[in-house]
């Protein structure tokens, strides 16, 4: 879910031998990355609506729209020449987008994977629909509310950011109970997990998810401890319809369930996708979102079968969510950051990664409908490009170090933008 947020430019110049600055791409290695055909990790791509519908609000479980105000990005606010760009690449300029959404009808969300350069799309979405569908998109829904499954009000008064999105995760939880054919959770936790927990992810995995999304940064911190399935039937007893715990009550038994769900999205053949990035509103716990945080659930010998995908590249962690790669089932994309970042300062995190464990980086773009200047569409042609010439610096500095050849540039390129994310999801 994504929710970028700014960073510092930082240009680095090379002085040696009369070459450009090392912010500049090989023009054949960029246009080489420009026609490769992508499969975007992350996105909240928006479905096409008939008359008389209300406007989609499947695509994300928690809506950032109801937040209160932060300081934007600059490269987020309605002013920037980057959405302008977008808009007259992807239409013309101001007054197309409505023609084409016309025309193209139900076919519209592919015809701007299309302009993106996306083969796939990876659809963070509550739901999907019909304009929203395989081959083009696969489906990565959220598993949050199955975490929570006890009366939620004291963390919702923590503030009014929590207090929204638990109003919201309350609504999903609702809607898995009944898919379960309950209207309330099962008295014992044994129950819930087999009856709530197993059953959603199952019928998921049935409708063509390839992985579960967890927002939980968004709610609570990413330290997921181990704890005793014994000790958290304890919790869950004490507390079922009863009024709500705190914090510091209900963690363990949250802990707990994101390691069974871990688990059971293991055995099931999808991944676990994370908010890894600070991320919009003005309550974020952006400590409480360091990929580090995860490191206890990479070491779990019980979790050995789940691929755990860092989504947004952990920023501002960046340093330490790369030094998280060498864990066999740690994953990443740069998917936010190539909103809210210019491509040379992202070209120094890529390179970064790229150097250490390239097989684990992938390409997302976040694209999401974030203001009316920007939808999903202008953000997520603003994304695909400016990924794309990241990677191109970052590989041309490889090359001019000789660190790499042409054609393992090549084969680089290939892997982030879109080998990596074929081989993970057996695309």
């Amino acid at each position: 879910m994504n929710r970028p947020c700014a960073c510092i430019a930082a240009v680095l110049l090379l002085t040696s031998c009369g070459l450009p600055p090392q912010s500049t791409a090989d023009p054949g290695l960029l246009t080489e990355i420009r026609q490769i055909k992508a499969i975007d990790n992350h996105a909240h791509p928006v479905r096409v609506t008939d008359a008389g519908e209300p406007p989609d609000r499947g695509f994300d479980a928690l809506p950032v729209d109801n937040m209160e105000p932060q300081s934007d990005p600059v490269n987020l606010r309605p002013q920037s020449p980057a959405i302008a760009a977008a808009s007259q690449a992807l239409y013309g300029g101001p007054g197309g987008k409505q023609r084409i959404q016309r025309e193209q009808g139900a076919n519209y969300p592919a015809w701007v994977l299309d302009r993106m350069g996306v083969e796939v799309m990876l659809a963070n979405r509550v739901s999907m629909g019909k304009s929203i569908q395989p081959p083009r998109f696969r489906w990565v829904p959220y598993a949050d509310a199955l975490i929570f499954p006890l009366d939620n009000s004291a963390l919702a008064r923590q503030n009014s950011d929590r207090k929204s999105f638990f109003a919201l995760e309350d609504l999903l939880r609702q809607h898995y109970l009944q898919d379960a054919g309950m209207d309330r959770p099962p008295a014992t936790l044994d129950e819930y997990l087999a009856r709530v927990v197993t059953s959603t992810l199952e019928r998921q995995r049935q409708g063509g998810a390839v992985a579960e999304k967890f927002e939980a940064a968004y709610l609570r911190s990413l330290a997921f401890d181990k704890v005793d399935r014994a000790d958290a039937g304890r919790i869950y007893q004490r507390f079922a319809g009863k009024p709500g715990p705190t914090q510091a009550e209900y963690k363990p038994l949250q802990d707990f369930l994101f390691r069974y769900i871990a688990a059971e999205c293991g055995r099931l053949g999808m991944a676990v996708h994370l908010h890894t990035m600070a991320g919009a509103g003005s309550y974020f716990d952006v400590a409480g979102a360091n990929p580090l945080h995860l490191e206890s659930v990479l070491n779990d010998p019980e979790l050995r079968h789940t691929n755990i995908v860092m989504v947004h590249g952990g920023w501002p962690f960046t340093r330490e969510i790369g030094a998280l790669l060498t864990k066999p089932t740690a994953y990443l994309d740069f998917s936010a950051q190539d909103l809210s970042e210019t491509p040379a300062t992202l070209a120094g995190i890529l390179r970064e990664w790229l150097e250490f464990v390239p097989e684990k980086v992938m390409f997302g773009t976040d694209a999401y409908p974030y203001i009316p200047e920007m939808g999903w569409e202008e953000s997520g042609w603003i994304a695909a490009r400016t990924g794309r010439e990241a990677l191109a610096i970052a590989l041309t500095g490889m090359l001019r170090d000789r660190e790499i050849t042409r054609s393992r540039a090549s084969e680089l390129a290939r892997m982030v933008l879109r080998e990596n994310a074929r081989r993970l999801y057996g695309l």
